[in-house]
């Protein structure tokens, strides 16, 4: 791994670094977890797209740049330092996306992923169901097939992104006497579809990030099909590999939150409990840590090595490591940790909150960390299965 950019990388990052200066709002935008905010965030998408830096790693013809992953970080860094908004389509572009590169015919890279990276199509994730949370092999709802089409029966829940988004990606089970992972199918499914009924998931502050998503005999043609007929669970643990490892949460990410985490403890050191100093340097450390660690995985990728099962060690770091941030931000700020962002004595700490209360979410989505700790054990270290 070579720390040093070359210059065409300097160049690269000068380019980013203007256009995103030029082009980044000025204010924040809406919650895209509104009907409003959605709105908001898919003009900015609009015009991330226009701009060339929709999805950089992504070749031309399906709307990227062509650029490889070592650019897709400077990107990122860059993108952070801009504090440009959140990403709407977060599902599409880092998850499903990657998944149809690797899965799908050339007519569905030509259908989709244009509409991916230009967020003229957002998606949301359809894998949890009443009884199949992390546990996904536990799907029970079906997809029957029908001449040219599959039959939808069943029930998604939790699925992100699932109240503005126009099309859905799951898991369905294909062969009615199949157990667990055996006998399931990955679909594309537009919301729009006859017999899809879609009803938002209200949070505690009242926005709706989640909905849940019903099929009564809804028709989705074969077509829509990623991968073979039962053959879903490698495609949805691909999937899973590019939620848990790179894509989803750039180490940019966590870096811009341990700088603010930074500046945070300056400004209040006076009033700072004990030990906070040492948490704030560990963060940074930690973040810092991720960075590199993530350099070298991207470095191994681009001579022709592949992620494996060590997505589950990413997976629990980042979302630990975002927990530990900023459950010591709000121990730094003491009372003023409960304002939200809104409230007049709040004075810009706010967003410390609304922060903490999204980062709890980070062990549970994507497998909960429970669940990758046993990945670890019996696939990486060698354990025995416990019974």
């Amino acid at each position: 791994m070579d720390l040093v950019y070359t210059s065409e990388q300097d160049a690269f990052r000068a380019e980013a670094r203007a256009w995103l200066e030029a082009n980044v709002p000025h204010g924040p935008l809406r919650s895209f977890d509104t009907a409003d905010g959605a709105r908001d965030h898919r003009a900015w998408e609009r015009r991330l797209h226009a701009g060339g830096w929709a999805m950089v790693p992504w070749p031309v013809e399906y709307g990227g740049r062509g650029a490889n992953l070592l650019e897709w970080l400077i990107f990122e860094e860059e993108y952070y330092r801009a504090g440009a908004p959140k990403r709407i389509n977060q599902n599409g572009i880092f998850l499903l996306g990657p998944t149809i590169m690797e899965f799908g015919t050339p007519e569905q890279k030509a259908r989709f992923l244009p509409k991916i990276a230009s967020s003229e199509e957002v998606w949301a994730q359809g894998w949890s169901e009443p009884n199949a949370g992390s546990d996904m092999a536990a799907i029970t709802s079906s997809a029957r097939l029908d001449g040219d089409s599959y039959v939808l029966r069943g029930q998604k829940t939790w699925a992100s992104r699932g109240a503005f988004a126009d099309w859905l990606f799951g898991l369905f089970r294909t062969d009615p006497a199949s157990e667990r992972h055996k006998g399931l199918t990955f679909l594309l499914v537009p919301l729009a579809t006859p017999g899809v009924t879609v009803r938002p998931i209200a949070q505690l502050d009242g926005e709706t990030g989640f909905a849940e998503v019903f099929f009564d005999d809804a028709r989705v043609p074969v077509a829509n099909r990623l991968g073979g007929e039962n053959k879903g669970w490698n495609v949805a643990m691909a999937t899973a590999g590019f939620e848990r490892g790179l894509m989803l949460r750039s180490p940019a990410r966590f870096q811009s939150t341990a700088r603010k985490l930074v500046e945070l403890y300056r400004a209040n050191a006076a009033t700072a409990p004990r030990g906070a100093r040492e948490e704030v340097v560990r963060c940074w450390m930690d973040a810092e840590a991720y960075t590199l660690d993530t350099y070298r995985t991207v470095s191994r990728l681009l001579a022709g090595g592949k992620i494996g099962f060590e997505a589950s060690l990413n997976k629990i770091f980042w979302s630990e490591l975002d927990v530990r941030m900023h459950e010591t931000a709000l121990r730094i700020l003491g009372h003023r940790g409960d304002l939200q962002p809104e409230a007049p004595a709040a004075q810009g700490v706010g967003d410390w909150l609304d922060g903490w209360l999204f980062s709890l979410s980070g062990p549970i989505y994507a497998g909960t960390n429970e669940i990758q700790r046993n990945v670890i054990a019996e696939r990486i270290l060698g354990l025995p299965r416990s019974f």
